[in-house]
């Protein structure tokens, strides 16, 4: 079922997406060479609980964490440890928030120190792909016209969109219907309504799109050892256009 939000619910969850906002703004000034992911996952922690709100991920289905970190062929779930960043690498970070009774959601993918240009290629495609599917998030549209607009938009770069994982509605619980793929053919699924919830997440590889989950069996990684980058979104369909909860 497809909750949609009224205008009540959809202000608390902007309340939520501005604390997610500020958290991956954090975040992103502490990524440098030598820091542990397990110690970004503490600041972002910290962060997220002397705003009165709690990270979202940490006990979801029994993930030990408040942030999802995954570094260089890591696609998403990365559990942060004592892994020290080291220059080259790029970064996806997923954070959550849980603030009076709605969640938000989102993920940027950041580069350490001189990366390649191959990784700053992807990492930017990933993050327009996000706007150009977007674009078609409008009331009245069909769910797979965002999907097709994020594939088309990857594939015409060269890269790979990632099958195995989509974005979702998101609202009181973190993972709601409906799925929403980052592929597939225009005109299909439910029709975009006025307060509709979604956290659109592209996740693409430089390689090919197929994947594999780790022994931890969390950590999802590519299967030919390439680069992957991810970003999301929480958004609310409106009857202007959609409205990013999650960017300040």
């Amino acid at each position: 079922m497809i909750f949609i939000k009224n205008d009540k619910e959809i202000n608390l969850m902007r309340e939520a997406g501005k604390i997610v906002a500020e958290t991956l703004l954090l975040i992103e000034e502490k990524v440098r060479p030598g820091i542990t992911t397990a110690e970004l996952d503490r600041i972002a922690e910290e962060f997220i609980t002397k705003h009165g709100a709690r990270p979202s991920f940490k006990g979801l289905y029994d993930f030990p964490a408040s942030l999802c970190i995954s570094v260089n062929e890591q696609v998403v779930h990365g559990i942060p440890g004592g892994y020290a960043l080291k220059d080259g690498d790029i970064i996806s970070v997923d954070c959550g928030a849980y603030l009076n009774g709605f969640h938000g959601d989102a993920a940027r993918t950041f580069g350490v120190g001189n990366i390649s240009e191959e990784a700053r290629r992807l990492i930017e495609v990933t993050k327009e792909s996000f706007f150009k599917g977007i674009e078609y998030a409008k009331v009245d549209n069909r769910l797979t016209d965002i999907s097709h607009g994020i594939q088309s938009y990857i594939e015409s770069h060269g890269f790979s969109v990632v099958r195995d994982f989509v974005g979702h509605g998101i609202g009181r619980v973190v993972h709601e219907d409906p799925e929403v793929p980052n592929f597939g053919k225009p005109g299909k699924g439910p029709r975009l309504v006025k307060g509709m919830a979604l956290a659109i997440e592209p996740m693409v590889n430089a390689g090919d799109y197929k994947v594999k989950t780790l022994n931890d069996d969390w950590t999802v990684v590519t299967r030919d050892g390439s680069l992957s980058a991810h970003y999301e979104n929480t958004i609310v369909i409106l009857p202007d256009g959609p409205e990013i909860l999650t960017l300040i």
